[in-house]
């Protein structure tokens, strides 16, 4: 992958040390109180303090926790050592529009190495009007990233007008597109969403809009395009306890290197949440490699 030392030593802590181990990553985020306010903690009012997402992450064995400056400054440090931490960088509320998606920067990748993070997060809004500035953005973070030995993890993520008129964001020519972005954009892990079929896929430029594929191999064609960078699923929405694991199972069968689920386990009681993480670490541990 050509990582660092510093890039190195981080990630192996992520993969090996914490977590399932064995070369995979099961990131807990909790991210989503800025990019959709209190709204998802509703289902589960417990899960509003960030406390319980610590506590999921630490007893549920967690690779990492993934969030923004202000909640890593309030309450990182009574975990620190125990959990490691992906420091997101940058977002968006949901309240404007999302036709001129652009996420500015919440923090540094100095705040990163000060709090001690093993990672910073960054998201690209992939065929945004505005990704020229999110790319020359994203440029300037990956510079001091590799300056300091940080990982990027890179939330990939295709929105805007043009990319609904090409099959929508969830399409596989949308998602692939953006996998293969973030790899050209120098990131180290990216985490993307699942693609999903539909009557809109007519709509995704040739050869996208005849391919014949199922879920299993269109998500392998994700994992192709991200090259020698690893790739995170995304969780998105609460979904089933059966659906989330065959998604896990499909997505490492694919070639991903792990998970980052944050509303399908923190809406959830906490014994419910614990159990579904043992498991995910069964699950993970028929794909342990060594270092």
């Amino acid at each position: 992958m050509g990582l660092s030392l510093g890039k190195y030593a981080r990630l192996k802590r992520m993969l090996y040390t914490h977590g399932p181990g064995g070369g995979t990553l099961l990131a807990l985020p909790i991210d989503q109180g800025l990019e959709h306010g209190p709204v998802d903690f509703f289902d589960n009012p417990a899960a509003q303090d960030p406390n319980y997402q610590f506590e999921l992450a630490r007893d549920g064995r967690f690779s990492a926790i993934a969030l923004h400056v202000g909640l890593a400054e309030k309450y990182f440090g009574e975990y620190a050592g125990e959990v490691p931490l992906i420091l997101k960088i940058n977002g968006k509320t949901s309240i404007p529009p999302d036709a001129e998606a652009f996420s500015p920067l919440t923090g540094t990748v100095e705040d990163a190495v000060r709090l001690g993070a093993d990672a910073v997060g960054y998201t690209v809004y992939v065929g945004s009007p505005a990704q020229d500035r999110d790319f020359r953005q994203f440029q300037e973070v990956r510079a001091e990233a590799d300056r300091l030995g940080m990982p990027m993890i890179v939330w990939a993520y295709p929105r805007g007008e043009f990319v609904a008129k090409k099959g929508g964001k969830e399409s596989l020519y949308a998602v692939d597109y953006a996998a293969r972005v973030a790899l050209e954009l120098g990131a180290d892990v990216v985490k993307v969403n699942y693609p999903v079929r539909s009557e809109k896929d007519v709509d995704s430029p040739p050869p996208y809009n005849h391919l014949d594929l199922t879920p299993d191999q269109a998500f392998h064609k994700v994992v192709q395009s991200a090259g020698r960078a690893m790739v995170l699923v995304s969780g998105g929405a609460k979904i089933s306890d059966a659906d989330l694991l065959h998604k896990v199972r499909s997505s490492l069968d694919a070639g991903a290197t792990g998970i980052i689920f944050g509303r399908n386990m923190w809406q959830r009681p906490r014994n419910e949440a614990l159990v579904l993480a043992r498991e995910l670490h069964a699950i993970f541990r028929d794909y342990a490699q060594p270092p």
